[in-house]
């Protein structure tokens, strides 16, 4: 009688199996160099408590949309608040999943040991620019958020043809700091959560209050999603302490918890 009932559940858990294993589920992120280092810490531990995994795909806000413009496919989509309006307008993401996760800052870095360059005025932030040999950003025919305003910011401060021996352009925020740390660049200027992991640079600041361009950070449900309820439940995670702490150790202000 005892082998018949263990046969039997075994039979159960053969047929079960299946199941369990269709039930573990892979997410497509497509997500902003800005905030990649706290998503892909959520995403592990979501993947702790649910066994679900992620597929991550990290670029600027500009690349970001044009591929889900042009059909590809992700499950959840993070991105600078200017480019989730445009998807948003575009009915490219699900009505009413939009939620505001983060604040980023755009900062200044130089390489690990140099002195830190004045930023307590545009004047002062300006002068260092001029002194400085060369510096990097994100080329903003990547689309990225930070490398498009400071591109303008220099025009605005009337130094943009003085710098233009000087430019640095690297394609994403994490390479601005690649090249910082390799002395590629003197000064890399990009969001302080893509040059603060890089161990081989310093964050020196911020750029100062009247010159900066805090930028919101959004997630969402792409309209092409496949994984619906499942993106539903990591955005739902998204909340609480230790999301928040993920942000502030990446350098970013959460907002909207």
């Amino acid at each position: 009688m005892r082998a018949m009932r263990t046969a039997s559940v075994l039979a159960i858990w053969l047929t079960l199996m299946p199941a369990v294993a269709f039930a573990q589920t892979e997410i497509r992120v497509f997500v902003g160099g800005a905030v990649t280092e706290p998503v892909k810490a959520a995403g592990a531990a979501f993947t702790r408590t649910t066994r679900n995994t992620f597929v991550y795909v990290s670029d600027t806000t500009g690349a970001l949309q044009k591929r889900l413009a042009s059909g590809e496919k992700a499950d959840v989509v993070v991105l600078a608040a200017p480019g989730m309006e445009a998807l948003q307008k575009a009915n490219l993401v699900a009505a009413g999943s939009r939620v505001d996760l983060a604040r980023a800052l755009i900062g200044v870095a130089v390489k690990a040991g140099a002195p830190s360059p004045d930023l307590s005025t545009p004047d002062t932030f300006k002068a260092a620019l001029l002194k400085a040999k060369s510096v990097s950003y994100v080329n903003p025919k990547a689309g990225g958020t930070s490398g498009t305003y400071f591109e303008g910011l220099l025009q605005r401060m009337g130094i943009a043809e003085a710098m233009k021996p000087k430019i640095v352009y690297r394609m994403q925020g994490s390479e601005v700091a690649d090249a910082v740390a390799k002395g590629d660049a003197e000064l890399g200027v990009s969001f302080t959560s893509e040059l603060q992991p890089n161990s081989g640079v310093k964050v020196a600041g911020t750029l100062p209050a009247a010159i900066q361009l805090p930028t919101i950070y959004a997630a969402a449900i792409p309209t092409s999603a496949g994984k619906v309820d499942t993106a539903r439940a990591f955005l739902r995670s998204l909340t609480g302490a230790e999301w928040r702490a993920a942000l502030t150790k990446a350098g970013l202000e959460p907002v909207g918890q």
